[in-house]
């Protein structure tokens, strides 16, 4: 009998597994299935291993570009020389540039396809302002499009982009060389918007100028699109080719510019004194000021009439952005990078200190040995924060970036960390995508997503109490559970994505720090997202790209993850439905007296506890003669034969199986739904009698025969009293509430609002302190 009960306590666990296992197979209905549709098929250019194929291409621009500022009217006018090489196996009979500009064009597309209403019944009057008075002559004013010789070109422009007619086809390995010469007005960026712009102080009467998409680009042609030339609308940000750039920026005497490439004529721009300190930064641990801030608040009272042309060289970069003031102090130091020295700069006006002379370059140096030692090796001789009116912006060499302390000097943390924070970010773009070259216009996940993981590694190795905004799971959840009307996939256009800062950003940047932790582990992961980074470093990949090099890198099947976590709006809600636990003996008395307990607790009935009082005497008691055998006899009780039997048992067992035995080994059924969608790996903690602890990780191949319910048996040598799924939060799970067995109270979202709250610190910490300090009677 015992024999049967420890062999049939096993076998119905195995049939329950099993049958659960066959309840929905493989089809196209698994959430296993492979992403034939979804991803293009490989071809000579894009392998099926996701590496660039063995006649993979792209196209060349290279740029020669003269550019005036004109402080007065706050306008620029510039011409350039551009070289376009046709790397493609087609003949090209025109080629494409974009026109950013236009988008400040009084009815850009931009602008009236974007929605709007009123929200409670109420407007700004500040956009109201901007809707009935606004002045801002944008867009550009295009004066000639020209061949090298100087004559005439044929062209059309079509809002944002400008089609040119080729005098001849463009055949495959030929060069094309024009010229365009514009003008344009610069934007004011806290009044019109953008991506640069200028800000003006009025308490000097000073400008700041952050020049971005400030001259024509060429549109990209590669193997995926074509022309990539799809409207600029001012989310979907820049598809652009590498080239080569020499561009002589013009401007008052006494600004100073900052910009991508480096700085050919130190000797003309700077004096004696700064040139000295320059050469101090190169041997410095720390930043060097080369315009110290005495220095700037004595440039800012200067009116120039004479201008100085700074002129500027950079290689194999896909765009060139640059940045002009009276007001800014500059500080520098080299860096060793991956055993290469680089520049890390800042330049920011007095108001952005003591953040920014503390912080910028420290950052920016971090940031660099960061993101190289998780992609490759930072490339270029410079990279450059400037803090001016645009909180977040990046381009090949500089960011512009936000984070200003209150005119008394005093930041509150949040303001310190968004500053960090967002140095790091837009920094950190210079690996995605001014390197790892993506089409932002089509997929911001895949510069926007992967610079975000990083930025969230790189925040942490900072400092390891940094308080991530995106990243860590548990942040994501509210977003993904909720309404799926809100939500969009990933794999949108940008142009398309719903609360964008969690689509693009915040969901893939979780997605991949659950497969770095969680599915692929450390190891793993960091080497195949650095084989995807060393593969596409200065060429254009495509999703497919990343996915298939994530796979190909790692040896694992992924096409699961990449189909719930970007592909659906899925969300990770996994419920610990039971746990049946069973424990095994040898011995015929234990036995049965854990099936006299299991006995008892099913035949206790309100009946049975009512009949206690209403009937204070059965018949069979009143009258004995009623008795027989049977009145006495328990079946359950174990028989001489059941001891005999359970002795030859054991005689007969290995010494392996006598030693489960003798340890009192338990066995647990547990049961799981997928509420969510999603299919991810069980964390499972199982808490022993003892206050130790088990962790048990199953792979999300889990659910491989149902994406809806699975189960698994667990044998552990202690009693467990308590088991947790997903323990360390770390699979982005919507509801904790049904992840314990026994199940526990988990405070509402409104508890914990009400503890934070309580606990809140004021705004600004700093600047109590600073008066508590000066005066601290009464305080």
């Amino acid at each position: 009998m015992l024999k049967q009960l420890f062999a049939s306590a096993l076998a119905c666990l195995c049939i329950a597994q099993a049958a659960n296992a066959q309840t929905i197979p493989n089809t196209d209905q698994s959430k296993f299935r492979q992403l034939w549709n979804e991803l293009p098929t490989p071809n000579n250019y894009r392998s099926a291993s996701g590496a660039p194929g063995h006649q993979y291409w792209q196209q060349k621009a290279d740029y020669v570009i003269n550019v005036k500022l004109d402080d007065k009217t706050r306008s620029v006018t510039g011409d350039e020389r551009i070289t376009y090489t046709n790397n493609s196996p087609d003949v090209l009979r025109y080629i494409w540039v974009q026109l950013d500009q236009n988008i400040f064009e009084k009815n850009a597309d931009s602008k009236l396809s974007e929605p709007s209403g009123f929200g409670n019944e109420a407007m700004s009057i500040d956009n109201l302002e901007r809707m009935v008075y606004s002045d801002f002559k944008g867009g550009y004013r295009i004066d000639a499009v020209n061949d090298a010789a100087g004559k005439k070109l044929k062209y059309t422009i079509n809002k944002t982009m400008m089609r040119i007619d080729l005098p001849t086809p463009l055949r495959t390995g030929g060069k094309f060389t024009f010229q365009i010469k514009w003008f344009n007005y610069i934007n004011n960026m806290n009044k019109d918007g953008g991506r640069g712009g200028y800000e003006y102080f009025e308490k000097d009467d000073n400008v700041l100028y952050e020049m971005a998409q400030w001259f024509p680009r060429m549109a990209v042609y590669d193997d995926v699109w074509g022309w990539q030339h799809k409207q600029y609308l001012g989310r979907g940000e820049f598809a652009l080719d590498f080239g080569d750039y020499e561009v002589n920026i013009s401007v008052p005497t006494d600004f100073v510019v900052a910009s991508t490439g480096e700085l050919k004529n130190q000797a003309e721009c700077l004096n004696t004194t700064q040139l000295s300190r320059w050469n101090k930064a190169k041997t410095s641990k720390v930043p060097v000021e080369i315009i110290t801030q005495k220095e700037a608040e004595e440039n800012e009272k200067s009116r120039a009439t004479t201008y100085k042309t700074w002129k500027y060289k950079a290689e194999n970069v896909r765009d060139f952005a640059w940045a002009a003031s009276r007001k800014f102090i500059w500080d520098a130091m080299l860096v060793n990078v991956e055993g290469k020295n680089v520049w890390a700069m800042s330049y920011y006006p007095k108001e952005g200190n003591p953040l920014w002379g503390q912080y910028s370059t420290k950052v920016v140096a971090h940031t660099l040995k960061s993101y190289s030692k998780h992609t490759i090796a930072y490339p270029y001789p410079v990279a450059i924060s400037v803090h001016g009116p645009v909180f977040g912006m990046e381009y090949p060499m500089i960011s512009f970036n936000g984070g200003r302390p209150d005119a008394d000097g005093t930041y509150s943390e949040r303001l310190k960390y968004g500053m960090i924070g967002v140095i790091i970010h837009e920094v950190g773009h210079n690996f995605f995508p001014m390197i790892i070259n993506s089409d932002e216009r089509q997929w911001s996940w895949m510069d926007e997503g992967l610079n975000t993981f990083c930025q969230y590694l790189a925040e942490q190795e900072w400092d390891r109490n940094y308080p991530s905004s995106r990243g860590e799971p548990a942040k994501i959840t509210d977003y993904m559970k909720s309404d799926k009307k809100a939500q969009v996939p990933i794999m949108v256009n940008s142009e398309s994505a719903l609360q964008f800062g969690n689509n693009a950003y915040g969901k893939p940047a979780t997605g991949l720090n659950i497969l770095r932790e969680t599915i692929l582990g450390r190891e793993l992961f960091d080497f195949a997202f650095k084989t995807y980074s060393q593969r596409w470093a200065f060429k254009h990949p495509h999703p497919q790209d990343f996915f298939r090099t994530m796979e190909d890198a790692s040896g694992v099947d992924l096409d699961w993850f990449w189909r719930g976590w970007f592909y659906t709006t899925d969300h990770t809600d996994i419920s610990l439905k039971s746990v049946n636990s069973y424990a095994f003996s040898a011995d015929p008395n234990k036995v049965a007296e854990f099936k006299k307990l299991k006995r008892a607790q099913g035949e206790i009935s309100i009946s049975d506890i009512r009949n206690k009082t209403d009937i204070p005497q059965s018949l069979i008691e009143a009258d004995p003669s009623l008795l027989d055998f049977y009145n006495s006899y328990d079946a359950l009780n174990p028989t001489e034969r059941d001891k005999k039997e359970s002795a030859t048992m054991i005689a007969e067992l290995t010494p392996n199986q006598k030693e489960i035995i003798k340890t009192n080994w338990h066995a647990h059924l547990l049961e799981f739904d997928n509420i969510g969608g999603l299919v991810m790996p069980l964390i499972i903690k199982m808490v022993y009698e003892d206050g130790s602890d088990t962790i048990v990780r199953l792979p999300a191949e889990i659910w491989k025969y149902d994406n809806v319910k699975t189960s698994k048996v667990l044998v552990t040598p202690k009693k467990v009293v308590e088991f947790q799924l997903d323990p360390f939060q770390e699979t982005a799970d919507c509801d904790l509430s049904n992840n314990n067995m026994p199940r526990k109270i988990v405070p509402t979202q409104l508890q914990l609002y009400k503890q934070r709250r309580q606990g809140r610190e004021s705004t600004n910490p700093l600047r109590e302190s600073k008066a508590k300090t000066a005066n601290p009677i009464g305080n």
